[in-house]
Order: structure tokens, then C-alpha cells, then sequence
């Protein structure tokens, strides 16, 4: 299958205060605070759920085609990318706007101050998914991940007119969506993502039951945090993967990020709905064990031998051709 996946393309600046914020405000004066922090260490780490995805799926191989907008400070994120197996080739570059990026500072209380700029990601509505299809010699899935807004409708409204499956996946853009927003994305999906939360927040805004929205999508899976995943299907029974042992906890940033990559690479191979579901566990795994969202090294000995002991043997031997 040649998948490609839309999303938001992002570079995350992590800041570490040592002190406390809540020394440094005077209650009186609020209303004109102007206030400099010295930090002691700067992360910068890449994100954006569009380019975690593709990169979990470049690591099992499996060649995704980001589709996303960036600024002409992509460069250095572009080759890393290269480098681990995604086809950047139909990133759109702005002219005149910056990659979108998060600058955030915490303190020793673990408190936040952070900013999120937007930037090029507002361009992707401009990208045409036709041409993507052209470059590529057509696409079999596209996964709709969070990104500019009137992105996510335009690709979804492309893919019916054009006959493409595609994967609704709200996450983080699921809180600013109207009830009928989120009615058009998900109508027609054939995989419909999200976790226990957004899952309840799904059906409160669009005021559809679980059964009326399964009626309309082909797959819903909905990810249950510890307890691993649930695929759902009209007429059959549900399909539940649990989770790997992990060795530590380290960040839980990018671990949804981790299984839509893996299961995503499993429908790609064919390996059918509950192994593909076990990799995309097995990936988050190696997320949450990792600071960071593409920090992690997928070594594939380590990997199947990690499988097959969540899985089991016959689980392992099926998948471990395709790795």
C-alpha cells in the first residue's frame, strides 16, 4: 500500500527554569507583567503528529509520503527525515512564513509558560492531494492527522470526490472543532483514531452514538492508554490488543503518534487488523521508554524479540519477514 499522511510539521523549543514563577509575579502589577527568565537548558526537538507518524513508518520500512507545510527553515528536519525512510517530496515551503514550532519553559515546580506558532502549517490547505497521488503513482490511504483546519477539510472532501480511502485522526484539533466540522471528517472514514477521551468528546459534539458513528466509518479504533487498543467493526466482535511490558516511563509524548505508525505500517504489509494493532503497541512502547518523539532507534532484533514475547511466537514469525 502506498499511504501517505497529512498533519502538522513542528519543532518543539524546550526551556528549563530553575527557579519559581510564582516568585518572580507581583500580584499588584499583573496587568503590566514584563518579565525575562534565564534558563539553564534549551531542547530542540522535532514533532508535529504528521511528521511522527511518517517517521515511526519510515523506521518499519514501509516509505510514507508526509504531506504537510513547512517554512524555508525545514531544511536540516527535511534530511532527518530523508535519512529514516519518509518521502518529504510533497511538503509544501512557505516564502514567507516559518515552520510551525512551540517554545515552552518550565519551572521547578514543573509549571509552564509556552507560546505555539502557527506558521507555515496555515498553508496546507493549499496542497492538492491529486498532485501528491501524480508524484507518487497514486495512494491506496490517506491518514487526515491534526494540521491547519481547513486542511484536514479539504484533503477529507478530496479524498470522497476522488475515491481515496482515508483515516480521520481529530487529536489535539478535536477541542476547537464544531460538532458538524467533525460530522465531515469522519463521514466515509474508513479508520476513524482517537482515544478514550476524544472518543466520548466525538460523540458529545456531534451528538451521534457510538453505534450511529460506527455506522459511518469502516474501523474505529480507539486507543485505551495502558490497556492497549480496541478495533471496532459493525456486526463483529470488537478486537483488543494489549500492551507491551514496557522497561521504563519515560515521556508519553508521540506514543499515539508511535501506534498509528505501526498499525499503519501493518495494513501496508497486510498482515491483518490485530497484528497490525500489536505493532503499533509494540512502537509505543519504544516511545514511551524514550525523551522525545523521534528520538528512539528501532533495532530490529531487539524489536522482534521484544514482540514475541508480548505476542507471541507465530506473531512474531509473521511479521518478522516484513522487517
Amino acid at each position: 500500500m502506498r499511504i501517505a499522511v497529512t498533519g502538522s510539521i513542528a519543532t518543539d523549543h524546550l526551556m528549563t527554569f530553575p527557579g519559581r514563577f510564582a516568585d518572580q509575579l507581583v500580584a499588584e502589577q499583573l496587568h503590566t507583567v514584563s518579565l525575562s527568565f534565564l534558563v539553564d537548558t534549551l531542547n530542540v526537538r522535532r514533532g508535529g503528529v504528521g511528521a511522527n507518524i511518517c517517521f515511526g513508518m519510515g523506521q518499519l520500512g514501509t516509505e510514507p509520503v508526509l504531506v504537510g507545510a513547512a517554512g524555508a527553515d525545514f531544511g536540516e528536519y527535511r534530511a532527518w527525515l530523508d535519512r529514516h525512510g519518509v518521502d518529504t517530496g510533497s511538503v509544501r515551503i512557505s516564502e514567507v512564513l516559518h515552520t510551525a514550532r512551540f517554545v515552552c519553559t518550565t519551572d521547578a515546580d514543573h509549571n509552564q509558560i509556552g507560546s505555539f506558532y502557527t506558521g507555515a502549517m496555515s498553508e496546507a490547505r493549499l496542497i492538492e492531494l491529486k498532485s501528491v497521488a501524480d508524484r507518487v503513482g497514486g495512494l491506496d490511504l490517506v491518514l487526515i492527522g491534526a494540521d491547519d483546519p481547513e486542511a484536514m477539510l479539504r484533503h477529507t472532501e478530496e479524498c470522497r470526490s476522488r475515491g481515496i480511502a482515508f483515516a480521520a485522526d481529530f487529536s489535539q484539533q478535536i477541542a476547537r472543532m464544531s460538532g458538524d466540522e467533525i460530522r465531515i471528517l469522519l463521514d466515509g472514514a474508513t479508520y476513524l483514531f482517537s482515544n478514550e477521551y476524544e472518543k466520548g468528546l466525538i460523540e458529545n459534539k456531534t451528538g451521534w452514538t457510538d453505534g450511529e458513528i460506527l455506522d459511518r466509518v469502516g474501523h474505529r479504533v480507539t486507543t485505551l492508554g495502558s490497556r492497549g487498543v480496541r478495533i471496532e467493526r459493525v456486526g463483529e466482535d470488537p478486537i483488543e490488543v494489549g500492551c507491551a511490558q514496557e522497561t521504563a516511563k519515560v515521556d508519553p509524548t508521540g506514543v499515539g503518534d508511535a501506534f498509528r505508525a505501526g498499525f499503519l505500517s501493518g495494513l501496508s504489509w497486510g498482515v491483518g487488523l490485530e497484528r497490525a494493532a500489536q505493532i503499533g503497541c509494540m512502537l509505543a512502547t519504544l516511545v514511551i521508554e524514550t525523551l522525545g518523539t523521534q528520538e528512539y532507534t528501532l533495532r530490529r532484533a531487539h524489536f522482534m524479540e521484544r514482540f514475541a514475547k508480548a505476542y507471541g511466537d507465530e506473531a512474531a514469525t509473521e511479521v518478522h519477514k516484513y522487517l
